[in-house]
């Protein structure tokens, strides 16, 4: 029989396996090893634990295939059977944003406002993104960095610029942003992998925004930044399940 150690340590591995190749429909045919290199690619938790993740596979198969009852080459320390659980745990059961880093004081904005009132709020609130609605819908995110873009522009166009930030509403200025996805739109349910997933996928994301359902029609229930990331992270770490 194996050691509880051991039957933890396996119980863990199995766990991970089974939800990976269930979620990312991974062939039972490939390794566990290639199911994880696999999947690091499309899970930012996964990533952020791939080595270890690796290393403790090749512990599990020398626990399973050098065991007998009367020689043990491999046993598992509790300390690292409890971390691999940890592991196991954040990886097939992570925590909701909205239960853990999110910012609930959403502070919005009307299209119509002027673009110096909102470098004003950005200057007394320190906050550098405010969602932007038009008769009860998101149609964009003031984000400080792509003002200050902006208005450095029209520094280089020699216009006048007390006039530009005092005659311009929010709407014309973030309509000047361009393409660039810099703010993405998700429902409650977002937990905190998904979100590293946003951000390690997109170079260019600010701003998660929250949303009962994830509908442009609904006020924001959250928000999270970019330079929340070290925050996500922390949380991750240290994550406790049920």
């Amino acid at each position: 029989m194996f050691s509880d150690n051991a039957n933890r340590f396996i119980s863990a591995y199995n766990l991970i396996d089974q939800s990976l190749r269930s979620q990312y429909d991974l062939s039972k045919s490939i390794s566990y090893t290639e199911a994880i290199r696999k999947s690091a690619r499309m899970n930012a938790l996964v990533k952020k634990y791939e080595d270890k993740l690796i290393d403790y596979g090749r512990l599990r198969n020398a626990i399973v295939h050098s065991f007998n009852e009367d020689l043990v080459i491999a046993e598992p320390h509790l300390e690292v059977v409890e971390e691999y659980e940890q592991i196991a745990k954040t990886i097939c059961t992570p925590p909701l944003a909205i239960d853990t880093v999110i910012n609930r004081d959403v502070k919005t904005i009307t299209h119509d406002t002027l673009l110096c009132d909102v470098m004003e709020k950005i200057y007394k609130t320190g906050n550098s993104n405010f969602p932007v609605y038009k008769e009860g819908m998101l149609i964009g995110v003031a984000n400080s960095r792509k003002l200050v873009k902006e208005i450095g522009k029209k520094i280089y166009e020699k216009k006048d610029l007390d006039e530009y930030v005092n005659s311009t509403c929010i709407e014309d200025a973030i309509n000047e942003f361009g393409q660039d996805p810099y703010y993405t739109l998700v429902n409650k349910e977002v937990t905190l992998d998904k979100i590293l997933n946003y951000f390690s996928e997109n170079r260019k994301l600010s701003l998660i925004v929250i949303t009962e359902t994830g509908s442009l029609l609904e006020q924001p229930i959250g928000v999270v930044a970019i330079g929340d990331i070290m925050d996500v992270n922390k949380k991750l770490d240290n994550y406790k399940t049920n």
